[in-house]
C-alpha cells in the first residue's frame, strides 16, 4: 500500500499518530504517540513532536524545533528553526508536573522566527508575527509584531507578511497584497 505522505528512513514515527496526506517529515525527527498532523505539514530535521501535539493542516515546521505535550497550531503556522515551546512554568528535575502542563495555542496564519521561545499557556493571535530570538511570556492579539525579551508588541503585520502603518483614520494597505486593515481600540481587521 502506497503511504500518502513522506517519512525519512532516519525518522522515528511511534505507533498512534495520525499524519495528513502529503505530509514530509525529515531527517532525525521523532513524531511522539498521540499527536495529530494535518495536511501538507513540512517537519524538518531533527524536531520532536510531543504526544497529544496538534498540528493542522499546512504547518511548516523547521529544523531543530520542539513541539512539546499542550500546543497546537491551527492551519497555515510557520514555525521557525530552533524555536521551542515550554509546557511547565516551573519545571523541576526531581519533581513530575506531567499534570500540570499549560496550553499554547498558535492560531492560523502565525509566523514564529527562529529562535524564540513560547512560554507556555500564552497563545498567539491569527497571523502574528514573532520575531527571531523573542521570549513570549503573555498572549500576543491577531496580527501583532513583537521583538525581544521578553517579547513586545511594536507593530502590527498584514496576513502576507509585512509591516502595516495605518493612516490618521486607522487604515492600512499591505503593500503585496492590496488588503485593507483596520485598526480600533488597539485590535486590527482585516476589512
Amino acid at each position: 500500500m502506497k503511504h500518502e505522505f513522506f517519512i525519512h528512513e532516519t525518522a522515528v514515527v511511534d505507533e498512534g499518530c495520525q499524519i495528513g496526506h502529503g505530509c514530509k517529515i525529515w531527517h532525525f525527527s521523532h513524531i511522539m504517540s498521540g499527536c495529530v498532523l494535518g495536511k501538507n505539514c513540512n517537519i524538518g530535521q531533527n524536531v520532536v513532536i510531543s504526544p497529544e501535539v496538534v498540528l493542522g493542516d499546512n504547518v511548516k515546521v523547521q529544523n531543530n524545533v520542539s513541539v512539546y505535550t499542550g500546543v497546537t497550531c491551527e492551519d497555515d503556522v510557520f514555525l521557525g528553526p530552533s524555536c521551542v515551546f515550554t509546557n511547565v512554568i516551573n519545571p523541576r528535575s526531581a519533581v513530575n508536573r506531567k499534570s500540570q502542563y499549560a496550553k499554547t495555542l498558535v492560531k492560523r496564519g502565525a509566523s514564529i522566527g527562529a529562535n524564540a521561545t513560547i512560554v507556555c499557556g500564552h497563545d498567539i493571535g491569527r497571523y502574528a508575527f514573532i520575531g527571531a530570538g523573542a521570549v513570549v511570556t503573555k498572549t500576543v492579539s491577531d496580527y501583532a509584531l513583537v521583538v525581544g525579551n521578553p517579547a513586545r508588541q511594536i507593530g502590527w503585520m498584514s496576513e502576507y507578511g509585512h509591516r502595516l502603518f495605518f493612516d490618521a483614520e486607522g487604515l492600512a494597505v499591505c503593500p503585496e497584497s492590496g488588503e485593507k486593515y483596520q485598526l480600533q481600540n488597539d485590535t486590527v481587521i482585516k476589512i
